[in-house]
């Protein structure tokens, strides 16, 4: 799948205003551009778990940070995340 090109945030101000705490292996932690993540996976109509979470991790890669031996715990926490979003659609 293409990744959407987003805008950059125009200050540090902005750029934190893009950052949402979740909850990951009982840590929370904040991801930037995880709103505009979860918006593109759902809109792209990816389907089934697997998909859906190595899409999640992929593009959560770009703009932060993922230990390797915690990318189990981010799968499962931006899975969660995923699923919370789709239940508000």
């Amino acid at each position: 799948m293409e990744t959407k090109k987003r805008e950059k945030p125009c200050c540090a101000a902005e750029a934190m205003r893009r950052i949402r705490r979740i909850e990951v292996g009982g840590v929370v932690v904040g991801l930037a551009m995880l709103d505009d993540i979860l918006a593109d996976v759902i809109e792209s109509g990816i389907t089934g778990e697997t998909a859906i979470g190595d899409e999640l991790v992929g593009q959560v890669k770009i703009y932060n940070y993922i230990p390797k031996g915690a990318e189990p715990l981010y799968r499962t926490a931006l899975l969660a995340e995923y699923q919370n979003e789709v239940k508000k659609q």
